[in-house]
């Protein structure tokens, strides 16, 4: 594929805008198409977390699980959203399950490949920490809305 049409079909996803064309090039040189049947899991809580989705169809569940082990669905993403963001954090674990509520089709980035990048570009490291900060920040508020509701 072109360069302009590489950009144009990578660099339309929500998550990566205000990216330069440098910074894109990049992360699609380490970029994977991922599809995911129904009930298929792309992390397990406390699995090792090494991928990072960007969701381009389908819809992904995040759920916790409550001491009885059942889970509960925190949230719900679906196209132009992400899965993962555990990759980042140390001891690099799913911090919930992230399961295949339909048929899905992402973009998968390898977590190692993905930090060592950051690491060495610290412009686009801080670029993808902003955006990530922006995610959590919807988690956690998602996952206080769902403790809220959950009976006691």
């Amino acid at each position: 594929m072109s360069e302009p049409g590489l950009l144009g079909t990578f660099g339309n996803h929500a998550f990566l805008q205000g990216l330069g064309p440098r910074h894109l090039m990049l992360l699609a040189s380490g970029v994977k198409p991922v599809t995911f049947a129904p009930g298929a899991f792309l992390g397990r809580e406390g699995d090792t977390a090494g991928a990072f989705y960007l969701i381009k169809s389908g819809h992904v569940s995040l759920e916790i699980h409550r001491s009885d082990r059942e889970a509960v669905p925190v949230e719900t993403v679906g196209p132009g959203e992400v899965a993962g963001w555990s990759w980042l954090v140390q001891p690099h674990r799913w911090r919930f399950d992230c399961r295949a509520t339909d048929a899905v089709e992402a973009l998968a980035f390898d977590g190692e490949w993905l930090r060592d990048k950051c690491e060495q570009d610290h412009e686009l490291g801080y670029q993808i920490l902003k955006h990530l900060v922006t995610v959590l920040a919807g988690r956690l508020t998602a996952t206080r809305h769902q403790l809220l509701d959950l009976p006691k």
